[in-house]
Parts: structure tokens; C-alpha cells; sequence
């Protein structure tokens, strides 16, 4: 006679594996679903908003909505201020944010861990503390009020989680390649360009994804340190009072959407050069 087989090992993997598909999908329909109702108030005709109760599917599709809140004064120059600022805060964190990664992750010094905890606590500080006290030194150097002085804000509340997944990505990073290059004849800098910058890419990748979105969503700095050059986010704020309801809708679909593009293309990259690194 045959022995029969214990499937329960099998059946346990089966079920696990069914709760885990189970529990990403309601994670992900639980982030989906407020994008797809405000996509759907923001493409419906303003007397669709008004009825009750509202449908959930797209029966009345409209841009009329749409079309009104990008032609209200200030939300073209207010995007294109986002856009900078966003990419001026990216731009400006990798500058200092990953060699400041590096060192954190290559080289030993005294108050090391104090450093990363004081990086922390920088990071856990509010909006409001930082904003303020900036605000009056940017009116003493005459930057209140531009694009630039947000960047600045948005770079320094940046820094602490990009120096600190910096430092994380590049310790995943074998040091033995990196010191088999410059026995070849590379130059530190130039083992780190060729070498260890490639294979950190992706995850320099997610870290842009975290800056550009935390950047391209605040909105209570962006108030504070700007009248005429808001961002997107602090322009609909301001107008959020005094706007009727489908002002509101377009307004939120026109802060979601750029997001999601940009975090979608980030995560393409980010796919193919993790599947570039791992062959």
C-alpha cells in the first residue's frame, strides 16, 4: 500500500498565500477608492452633484467642471510653481541628501547614531516651526515670497528621509565590489559613479518618489512663505472658503493626478533597473 501524502503543509501555504492576495487587494481598493470618487465628482456635470443620493458610476462624464476650475485665475501659474518647486526639491535633496548617505553608510566617526536620531527629530518637528522662523529671514534676505524660499523649506524637510534611505540603499551595496573597482585603476569617485550609483539607483528611485510627492502635497509652508507664487496645493487652499463644490472636486482631482503620473513613471524605472540590477 501506498503511503498517503500530508497535503495540510500544501493547503497551509494555499491559504496563506489566498490572505496575503486577499489583504493587498482591500489595501489597495481602500487607496482607491477616494481617487476614484473624486475622479468621478470631478468629471460629472455640476447638476449631477447636487443630486441625491449621487451615483457611484460614471453615467454623466462632463469636463464642464474641469474646465472651470483650470480657467480660474492663478491654478495655471500656481501648477507650473508646483512643478518647480517639486523638481528643485528633488533636485537639491540628492544633491546633498545621497553623498550624505554614503558617508553614513561607508565610514564610522564619533556621534554617528546621535546624528541619524537628531535626523529623526528634525523630521518629527512641525510644519508651523519650521515655517515661521523662515518666513522672517526670508523677508530679512528678500526671498519671502518666491519660488525659491518654498524649495528651501521643502529640501530641509526632505533631507532627514533622504539622507537616511540613502544611507540604507548604499549598505545593501557589496563594499568588496566597490573596493574590486578601484583595484582596477577607478578613483573613489569614480568607483562610485560607475558602480555603486548604478546598482543604488532603485532605491535612489523610491527616494525621489517620497521627495517629489512630499514636496508636491504641502501646503501649510507653501502658505506661509508665499502671497503671489503659491503652489497648486496652497492656491486651492486659500480659494477653498469661497468656492462652490465642484471647484472643490476639480480641485482635488488636480492635485491627486500629477502624483499618480509621476510616482507611475518613477515606479516603471524603478522596475526595470531593480530587474537590471538582480541579472
Amino acid at each position: 500500500m501506498s503511503t498517503p501524502v500530508d497535503t495540510t503543509p500544501i493547503a497551509r501555504q494555499k491559504r496563506n498565500r489566498f490572505l496575503l492576495q486577499a489583504a493587498c487587494i482591500a489595501v489597495s481598493l481602500f487607496m482607491l477608492i477616494p481617487i476614484y470618487l473624486i475622479s468621478l465628482a470631478a468629471l460629472s456635470t455640476r447638476d449631477s452633484l447636487n443630486q441625491f443620493p449621487l451615483s457611484l458610476l460614471p453615467t454623466n462624464l462632463s469636463v464642464e467642471t474641469l474646465n472651470a476650475f483650470l480657467g480660474s485665475t492663478g491654478i495655471f501659474g500656481a501648477l507650473g510653481n508646483s512643478l518647480i518647486v517639486g523638481l528643485g526639491t528633488l533636485l537639491f535633496a540628492a544633491i546633498i541628501g545621497v553623498p550624505a548617505g554614503y558617508a553614513l553608510a561607508r565610514y564610522s566617526f564619533k556621534g554617528k547614531d546621535p546624528y541619524q536620531l537628531f535626523l529623526l527629530f528634525t523630521r518629527a518637528l512641525p510644519i508651523v516651526v519650521l515655517s515661521v522662523p523662515l518666513a522672517r529671514l526670508f523677508l530679512t534676505v528678500d526671498i519671502y515670497d518666491t519660488t525659491y524660499a518654498v524649495i528651501l523649506l521643502h529640501t530641509a524637510l526632505a533631507l532627514p528621509t533622504t539622507i537616511l534611505i540613502s544611507a540604507s540603499v548604499f549598505l545593501s551595496v557589496p563594499i568588496d565590489v566597490e573596493e574590486a573597482a578601484r583595484l582596477f585603476g577607478c578613483t573613489p569617485l569614480g568607483a562610485f559613479g560607475r558602480v555603486v550609483l548604478p546598482m543604488a539607483l532603485p532605491g535612489l528611485a523610491a527616494a525621489s518618489i517620497f521627495t517629489f510627492v512630499m514636496s508636491w502635497n504641502e501646503v501649510l509652508g507653501a502658505s506661509i512663505l508665499t502671497l503671489d507664487h503659491r503652489t497648486l496645493p496652497a492656491q486651492v487652499l486659500s480659494s477653498l472658503s469661497d468656492s462652490p463644490l465642484a471647484y472643490r472636486f476639480a480641485g482635488g482631482f488636480a492635485l491627486v493626478i500629477p502624483s499618480i503620473i509621476f510616482i507611475a513613471l518613477m515606479r516603471r524605472y524603478l522596475t526595470n533597473m531593480w530587474g537590471s540590477t538582480i541579472r
